[in-house]
């Protein structure tokens, strides 16, 4: 993509790339970001290196600028398989994204870019992950939903405001002797993920995207496991912090967590930290509507409040349905269930790359 300019007077805005080798770029659009109360973790910049390392995605990060300072910005990355399409999303494995802007020239400006860029990669349709609607002519997703609510300053206060089935259940866990631990590395944390993942019948996203995870953002990513009174694992969850939020990411748990009520006692326990840390938000993530994990966030007092994930179509007639609610991949879910955990670790990334 060659820069562009909206118009040719001198201090006008400008469209450009960013170049994963300018520092002084990344820095200042990282800047950007941690003040932008409408920007997410999910619009840092090192998604784009992870998301080219690990999956072999194309990623074109614009940002609009006028005289040195950034107005506005947005992650794109092409995901194109035989099996899924060609789409130009923003951004693929996040929950949000899109723009993020300070103007409403400087976003219309990133957003005709963009479909610039879609025209040219020849896309069979773009997709903006946002958290409130722009679009209203656009077809959108109505699939999922994400769960945020306030921590409170008192650590018996965030107990007592989770409902009482679920406290009693985290109450169980802390009577089994589970205990929390901080891990160093993944290798607990994925051999749960992974099983996990299996179980329900869905491809695993490869060891090597959580280690590089944890290598990108350092204390930001961390991952929080529960072990029972014996030291075994039963649970693990890799959350990713940003400014004043907690976002448990991604999660895992052996066939023994549920009667050891280990996955409360993890939220629970990862609550409780946060608290003591002083953030302010507990970002429980996206959930489809009518999954176990919705009616799990409901329970612990969370309300959901609907994704505005917006698309423009350009070689489809509907939106694309790559989630495991579509009837179509029903056989492939129960085959994947079957296969040896070996073998769907070997397999799942070859799959779930092209997911996203």
């Amino acid at each position: 993509m060659s820069e562009s300019t909206v118009s040719s007077r001198p201090g006008d805005l400008r469209v450009r790339r960013l170049d994963a080798a300018d520092a002084k770029d990344i820095a200042r659009w990282d800047a950007f970001v941690a003040a932008q109360p409408e920007a997410t973790f999910f619009h840092r910049t090192a998604w784009q290196d992870i998301l080219r390392e690990v999956f072999g995605h194309r990623t074109h990060f614009l940002f609009a600028e006028r005289q040195g300072a950034i107005e506005g910005i947005l992650p794109l990355a092409q995901v194109k398989s035989r099996l899924f399409g060609n789409a130009l999303v923003s951004l693929p494995f996040c929950v949000y994204g899109g723009v993020v802007a300070t103007s409403a020239e400087a976003a219309a400006a990133l957003e005709a870019e963009a479909e610039a860029l879609a025209g040219a990669l020849d896309v069979d349709h773009l997709e903006y992950r946002n958290l409130t609607p722009r679009h209203a002519d656009w077809p959108r997703q109505d699939l999922y939903v994400t769960f945020r609510k306030e921590i409170l300053p008192d650590e018996e206060a965030n107990l007592q405001a989770i409902p009482r089935k679920q406290r009693a259940m985290v109450r169980k866990g802390i009577k089994h002797g589970l205990r929390a631990e901080i891990d160093s590395d993944t290798q607990r944390f994925f051999a749960l993920y992974a099983d996990n993942v299996r179980r329900h019948g869905t491809p695993a996203l490869p060891k090597r995207y959580f280690d590089r995870l944890r290598e990108a953002f350092g204390q930001d990513c961390e991952i929080l496991t529960v072990v029972d009174a014996a030291g075994t694992p039963v649970s693990s969850v890799l959350s990713f912090y940003f400014r004043d939020e907690v976002l448990p990411y991604y999660a895992g748990d052996d066939v023994r967590a549920r009667e050891l009520a280990a996955n409360d006692f993890k939220y629970w326990e990862l609550m409780r930290r946060a608290c003591a840390r002083g953030l302010k938000v507990f970002d429980y993530g996206r959930s489809k509507v009518g999954a176990g994990s919705y009616a799990f966030k409901k329970n612990w007092g969370f309300e959901p409040k609907p994704l505005s994930y917006e698309y423009r179509l350009y070689k489809r007639d509907s939106i694309p349905q790559n989630n495991p609610n579509n009837p179509k991949y029903r056989l492939m879910i129960a085959t994947w269930r079957r296969l040896p955990l070996w073998l769907t670790n070997r397999l799942g990334p070859l799959i779930v790359r092209n997911l996203g």
